[in-house]
């Protein structure tokens, strides 16, 4: 189990950020791996911060996982093999079809609700 650990601070203007810190408190520069669909991402940075003992770790999201659908980025630790982060996101035709179909399930079980309450207050008047 890797002693690194990645926290979120942001994801604007397509790039990711992020602080990796050792649980330790030290550590050497952290090296990591971050992949969408098994090839490495370009432009992948890690720099030293204000904070003693952490990195901000910065890339921008691949131009080719912007499509419809769900997709999956994967953050490693390089020395550890060990996950750090997974970095999920849908876009597209396949997100309005699903919230679609959600918002019309919700309509359904709320219109029988209301006929529920309407029938148990005309039987208990």
């Amino acid at each position: 189990m890797s002693e690194l650990t990645l926290t979120k601070t942001r994801l604007f203007e397509g790039v990711w950020e992020g602080v990796l810190k050792y649980e330790s408190g030290q550590g050497p520069v952290p090296k990591v791996d971050v992949t969408y669909l098994g090839d490495p991402v370009n432009g992948v940075q890690i720099d030293a911060t204000d904070t003693q003992d952490s990195w901000r770790l910065r890339f921008p999201l691949p131009k080719e996982s912007l499509s419809d659908g769900v997709q999956t980025l994967l953050i490693t630790d390089q020395l550890s093999g060990d996950h750090l982060e997974t970095l999920s996101f849908v876009a597209g035709e396949a997100l309005a079809d699903d919230l679609r179909a959600e918002i019309d399930l919700l309509r359904a079980e709320l219109d029988m609700l209301k006929r529920a309450f309407r029938r148990h207050c005309v039987e208990t008047m």
